[in-house]
């Protein structure tokens, strides 16, 4: 056999699974299609690359949106300190801002790309680009190397699959992984859309594009029960909405869609209906004078260009003075604010997902190693598994902690055939 291991795929599993190997002594290659590595890594957090979050155990056991249970020892084995303590020894600063997320210091996804090319050079693995994998090569039960398109074939004992899921097509990622576990007799769920924008059929909703809406709460259903229910800043898109609190919204909207659904905003979680309606009745008896829609305006309670919606969907006169606004339509109001609803009509399209939903059936897969079950030697890491997160870093933290994992197990292996032979 030419390699001890051959990784399928250059994004953030496949480098720290490639590495983690040759550190321990693995011939190792990295195959990658593209003519760079981390291309989607690049693009993460707007090039500003949210690399994990500081959490603990239980905060990522509550982030984890499928199959958290699958991923817990990955997630011991190789935790958030593990590789902010790598980053930083790669010569890489990074800084924690709100809700516990990492991000580089220098606010650049090169950076940590070019601190896991670092790490790469140093465990010696050999990388080669516009290496596009056709498939796997096996036989009698077992892994025996890759073809590599136009290049021929390229042997080795083991194989990791880090190809990624299948949006952001134009970085690489096209399902190629699915369908090669898919020909190894593996079984793939979805794929879905994970982290998606949200299409509504209100029309008042494209007047407000670019708007965004400050720590709201959000929450979905279907008219019997509460789906979901989330913090966090909304954006309206000519579309719809989209926003870190919307995307979390959606991963738990895809894998059984049912649209249309309710989205319910509460602008002013921090208050009750009540208290609203008295900060409304101050609020009037301060301006008697001035119309409804300027008085609102000029108000913290909510941002100018939604006014006129707000007003709109409450029935009341925008320009009727604030001395003459009743107690029923200052509950009108506050009903509205707290409770802004708009129809989901469905999500945008997969491609546009931040994380593909679904995978390779995690039954399939050991999760002390993240060897296959049913080919020896096959080894999967990252967003080709069956698993994703909410927004934070939590996605991109699964994809070092599997690719780690199933990187060491390769060297595992190697080790104990050698103890065996001894």
């Amino acid at each position: 056999m030419d390699f001890d291991l051959i990784i399928v795929g250059g994004g953030p599993a496949g480098m720290l699974g490639a590495a983690a190997a040759g550190a321990q002594g693995l011939k190792v290659v990295l195959l990658e299609k593209n003519g760079r590595l981390g291309k989607k890594l690049s693009l993460t957090g707007n090039g500003r690359c949210n690399i994990t979050n500081c959490g603990d155990f239980e905060d990522y056991q509550n982030h984890i949106v499928n199959n958290k249970k699958f991923l817990y020892t990955a997630l011991r084995v190789f935790d958030s300190p593990s590789l902010t303590g790598l980053l930083q020894g790669l010569g890489l600063r990074t800084r924690v801002e709100d809700r516990g997320r990492v991000f580089p210091a220098s606010d650049s996804a090169a950076d940590v790309i070019k601190a896991l090319q670092k790490y790469l050079e140093q465990n010696r693995v050999e990388v080669r680009l516009h290496s596009e994998v056709e498939r796997v090569l096996a036989g009698n039960g077992r892994v025996q190397g890759v073809l590599v398109r136009g290049k021929g074939r390229v042997s080795g004992r083991n194989v990791l699959l880090a190809t990624g899921g299948m949006s952001y097509r134009q970085t690489g990622s096209t399902g190629d992984g699915h369908r090669m576990a898919l020909e190894l007799g593996h079984n793939v769920a979805g794929p879905s859309a994970a982290l998606i924008p949200l299409v509504t059929g209100e029309p008042w909703v494209k007047g407000l594009q670019g708007l965004s809406l400050k720590d709201v709460l959000a929450q979905v259903g279907d008219g019997k029960r509460s789906i979901a229910k989330r913090r966090g800043d909304l954006l309206f898109t000519h579309f719809g909405v989209s926003g870190p609190v919307i995307l979390d919204l959606s991963s738990f909207l895809t894998r059984e869609p049912r649209f249309p659904l309710d989205l319910k905003v509460d602008l002013l979680h921090g208050l009750t209906g009540p208290q609203v309606e008295e900060r409304l009745q101050r609020l009037f008896a301060e301006n008697p004078g001035k119309s409804l829609k300027n008085v609102l305006s000029a108000s913290p309670l909510a941002p100018q260009r939604l006014v006129p919606v707000l007003l709109e969907l409450s029935g009341v006169e925008s320009g009727k003075q604030a001395a003459q606004v009743n107690r029923k339509e200052r509950e009108l109001l506050a009903r509205v604010m707290k409770n802004l609803t708009l129809t989901v009509l469905g999500t945008r399209p997969l491609n546009e997902a931040i994380v593909t939903g679904g995978g390779i059936d995690i039954r399939e897969i050991n999760p002390s190693t993240l060897e296959s079950k049913i080919m020896a030697g096959l080894y999967f890491a990252g967003e080709i598994l069956d698993t994703d997160a909410l927004t934070g870093g939590y996605n991109l933290q699964i994809a070092f902690s599997t690719g780690y994992l199933s990187g060491s197990s390769a060297a595992r292996e190697r080790s104990g055939r050698k103890n065996n032979k001894e």
